[in-house]
């Protein structure tokens, strides 16, 4: 079962805020967003400095060997570097299953991406983490029957091992509210939850009060970030996402997990950040004080 924590009681500005990994960084080889190899370790200081509590690290595709998710060694200096900046790692973002998908039909791909979920499991385990997001979108997305009867026999036999680890696999689809809970309920396992992402869901057009109604008690990892609809990412506010909804729905459901901003970025990234940060930070006092008025 999930595990209700304490923290769905607390006001909305006492939940946990953290940031996409690499979104405080200069791009990583100009890419929109990617695992920042060589100089990961600078994100921690910098986070720390802004009061955020979280980083969501990314297993990409592109050179994932090279992740310290992937090795023993690369962990324990995560978790070293998490220690002594305070910022921690709970929720990983595994991009690496939009280009190999678990579901895929080639044996081959399907093979060595289960095997690499196998290894991120037991890795992220031993620095804290409880969430591995599994992007269902662009070349992953499930969205004919087939795909997702191929999806939901790839990830069985990681239930009862999601069990022993205490982890969750979040899904992040580009379904609609009534076709995601009709695929949630066709799964068998309390440890297959919800990611939900404020951004691609404006950007669909979806609404929010229609998504927490089909699956907001399956939600564990929320992804903070704006789109126009039927558009790309903007700064948050300047979008089609109607945030103040969104956290009422978060209150109203319970949610206990943190707030993972994957917001806009352009090629610095810290100053748009520090801006988007102090925006968000504002709405939910702002928020918070209507409750009380």
């Amino acid at each position: 079962m999930i595990e209700q924590q304490s923290s769905d009681l607390l006001p909305l500005s006492a939940k946990k805020i953290g940031v996409m990994q690499g979104r405080l960084l200069p791009k990583y080889q100009g890419r929109y967003q990617a695992h920042p190899i060589g100089y990961w370790e600078d994100e921690f200081e910098i986070a720390a400095s802004l009061g955020v509590d979280l980083i969501e690290f990314i297993l990409d595709y592109n050179d994932y060997e090279e992740n310290p998710l992937m090795s023993a060694s690369g962990c324990k200096k995560i978790k070293d570097i998490a220690n002594q900046s305070g910022v921690k790692v709970k929720t990983v973002c595994a991009d690496y299953f939009m280009d190999a998908p678990l579901h895929s039909t080639d044996l081959k791909v399907s093979t060595l991406s289960a095997a690499v979920l196998r290894e991120l499991i037991i890795n992220s385990r031993t620095i804290g983490v409880t969430d591995i997001v599994l992007p269902l979108v662009d070349h992953s997305s499930v969205r004919d029957l087939e795909s997702q009867d191929l999806f939901i026999r790839a990830i069985e036999p990681f239930f009862s091992y999601l069990d022993e680890q205490n982890m969750n696999l979040n899904l992040e689809t580009d379904l609609d509210p009534t076709a995601f809970k009709n695929l949630l309920n066709q799964i068998d396992s309390d440890r297959v939850t919800v990611n939900y992402d404020t951004g691609n869901s404006a950007g669909l057009g979806y609404d929010s009060e229609q998504e927490f109604a089909a699956y907001g008690d399956r939600i564990t990892d929320i992804h903070i970030k704006d789109r126009v609809k039927n558009g790309f990412s903007v700064c948050l506010g300047q979008g089609s996402a109607d945030f103040t909804k969104i956290f009422k729905c978060v209150q109203n459901y319970g949610y206990c997990g943190p707030f993972i901003m994957q917001a806009f970025r352009d090629d610095d990234g810290l100053e748009i950040f520090k801006t988007q940060l102090t925006w968000l930070r504002s709405l939910i006092g702002n928020i918070e004080e209507s409750n009380c008025s």
